[in-house]
């Protein structure tokens, strides 16, 4: 949206500024999220980002050069221009988002891998996990359910971005716009993600038997998870009425800026509830559609009893580090952002 909220120089330089401050906060966040899954299911980083390592190095690569063109777009002696910067930023925009929503995608529609303990024994190839498709997880873009959670994300960001625009920058022509981009992308989030939601509930699901652990597939799975589990699926309708409460705040109330915080608290309760649903409820979180006994549950792909118990106990910080991200935001936000603070020289140009 950089070229269709922002109509000039400043106007975008104003956009890249409002979130370009805060993108250490939204690294420090993913990689201590990615640290503590790593630390709690070890064989799933092995099995995913060892087979299906393509769209993980992509997104990981558009990470990477949006937070250098956060830093260098507007530092002096830039000899790649910051259009070459904004190019960046509209290239993680995309295929880092719709890479991203593809690849969590495969944990509803599985996977070509196949999982052998016992290869760990062999003294030339100790590789436990074996990829079955020579594309290396791109083979995930191809699939139409993965495509519409991969797009679902993408409207989304441009939905919450829209909605936090709207909260942090006091321009009236960024505002206007905003508020026509948020309608849009609203209309597309919605087609795309309850085409997605839908199309999940009625298909079957990849269900692992709790004496055996026998993985098989059970018609409506997921849709048997939330019934099974009401906390869940009461978290995920709390999460989407907040979200639609937060974008319907943005679309039709237009002198209010608190749309962000409904839509911000709704996603991550309906993101969690996704998440939930997937592993609990002997569910297996990444399945194998090449081998389903080689699916990966939190039984057979946890770490040690140790580990886990240290986990247990720092999981017990998280209240205090969402406060403490809460309480950070806050004050970054306290105030609006306008072309004055533009011509501050004392404050970073991004």
């Amino acid at each position: 949206m950089l070229y269709t909220i922002g109509k000039s120089d400043e106007e975008r330089t104003l956009l890249v500024n409002s979130i370009g401050k805060k993108w250490e906060f939204t690294f420090t966040t993913l990689v201590t999220f990615g640290g503590a899954f790593f630390a709690s299911f070890p064989l799933f980083y092995s099995t995913s980002f060892g087979g299906a390592y393509w769209p993980w190095m992509i997104i990981l690569i558009c990470f990477v050069l949006q937070a250098v063109s956060y830093e260098f777009r507007k530092k002096e002696g830039n000899i790649l221009g910051h259009k070459t910067y904004e190019a960046f930023l509209l290239l993680n925009g995309f295929v880092g988002l719709l890479l991203f929503g593809t690849a969590v995608g495969t944990f509803f529609t599985g996977s070509e891998f196949i999982v052998n303990k016992e290869n760990i024994y062999h003294p030339m190839m100790p590789v436990i996990s074996q990829w079955q498709n020579p594309l290396h997880g791109l083979e995930a873009a191809f699939n139409i359910r993965n495509l519409l959670l991969g797009f679902s994300i993408f409207f989304l960001a441009r939905v919450l971005g829209s909605l936090y625009f709207i909260n942090n920058i006091h321009h009236a022509d960024i505002n206007k716009r905003s508020h026509k981009q948020l309608l849009i992308n609203a209309i597309g989030f919605l087609v795309c993600f309850l085409t997605f939601f839908i199309w999940t509930l009625a298909s079957k699901g990849f269900a692992v038997h709790p004496e055996t652990g026998e993985v098989y597939m059970q018609n409506a799975k997921y849709l048997h998870n939330f019934l099974a589990m009401p906390i869940i699926g009461i978290t995920m309708l709390l999460g989407v009425v907040s979200l639609l409460y937060g974008m319907g705040i943005g679309i039709f109330c237009t002198k209010s800026t608190k749309g962000i915080w409904f839509a911000g608290l709704g996603t991550v309760l309906a993101v969690l509830s996704l998440l939930l649903i997937l592993g609990y409820n002997n569910t297996a979180f990444y399945p194998s559609v090449t081998d389903l006994q080689s699916s990966l549950t939190i039984r057979n792909s946890s770490s040690s009893y140790f580990t886990l118990k240290v986990m247990s106990v720092v999981s017990l910080f998280i209240p205090i580090v969402l406060a403490y991200i809460f309480y950070a935001w806050r004050m970054m936000d306290k105030k609006q952002m306008s072309l004055k603070e533009l011509d501050n020289k004392q404050n970073p140009q991004y």
